[in-house]
């Protein structure tokens, strides 16, 4: 079954860098838009960064100048690095990817990862 496979969260101190990975498992399938959501505890899942099938990225203002998101479209990957993190990171930290069109398409797929904790704590 196609899965999506995240791995890179953990405990960091304030002003620390992670890096998440996340690889699709499962599927040579290109999905156009691929990406990275977090949620606290409590709140509703908000998106993080983007990035395209054709490498246009998308970087929310929570992680602007801070986070870069990018894709081996060979590898079928995609990575997010996180720079001078601060307390307010922390979340579970989830891997999505959808393809192009609209949600009710008979041919819409959407795939989300298990998530991964990102601490980010003194």
């Amino acid at each position: 079954q196609v899965q999506l496979v995240e791995s890179g969260g953990g405990l960091v101190q304030p002003g620390g860098s992670l890096t998440l990975s996340c690889a699709v498992s499962g599927s040579s399938h290109r999905f156009y838009y691929m990406g990275w959501y977090r949620q606290f505890p409590g709140k509703q899942r908000e998106l993080v960064a983007t990035v395209t099938s054709g490498g246009t990225t998308d970087i929310r203002n929570s992680g602007e100048g801070r986070f870069t998101i990018s894709r081996d479209n060979a590898k079928n990957t995609l990575s997010l690095q996180m720079n001078s993190l601060k307390p307010e990171d922390t979340a579970v930290y989830y891997c999505n990817a959808r393809t192009r069109g609209s949600t009710w398409d008979p041919n819409y797929l959407e795939l989300w990862g298990q998530g991964t904790l990102v601490t980010v704590s003194s």
